[in-house]
């Protein structure tokens, strides 16, 4: 069974700068797609942004558009997520996802469609 493993969470001011990165346990590791997601205390985990490989696509919430972007280091085998002008609501964990199967495009804005999950970093932005 595959594995993904996050890094790169941490303390920031807000305002500042984060990167993240994701790594499959297994080199071999093929997916359709790859996502990013952050669940806050309390709160039900929400869609960061997703890379389809396939359409080339990259997929962001409203909420962090222009400010995040998800890149994939070939020569690495790491999916990144480079966060921009943090703030502190949102603070959370940060959880890498991947899709083995194609799906749906809208599925892919929800965690149903994900099959392996990562166990996630802290981000905490403080204000």
């Amino acid at each position: 069974q595959v594995q993904l493993e996050e890094s790169g969470g941490g303390l920031v001011q807000a305002g500042g700068s984060l990167r993240l990165s994701c790594t499959a346990s297994r080199r071999t590791f093929s997916s359709y797609a790859m996502g990013w997601f952050r669940q806050a205390p309390g709160k039900e985990r929400e869609f960061v942004g997703a890379a389809i490989w396939g359409a080339a696509t990259y997929y962001y919430a409203d909420a962090v558009k222009g400010r995040f972007t998800i890149s994939k280091d070939n020569a690495k085998d790491t999916l990144s997520l480079q966060m921009n002008n943090l703030k502190a609501e949102e603070t959370g964990v940060y959880y890498c996802a991947a899709s083995r199967w194609p799906r749906s495009g809208s599925d892919y804005y929800t965690v149903n469609g994900y099959d392996v999950w990562g166990q996630g970093t802290q981000v905490t932005v403080s204000s």
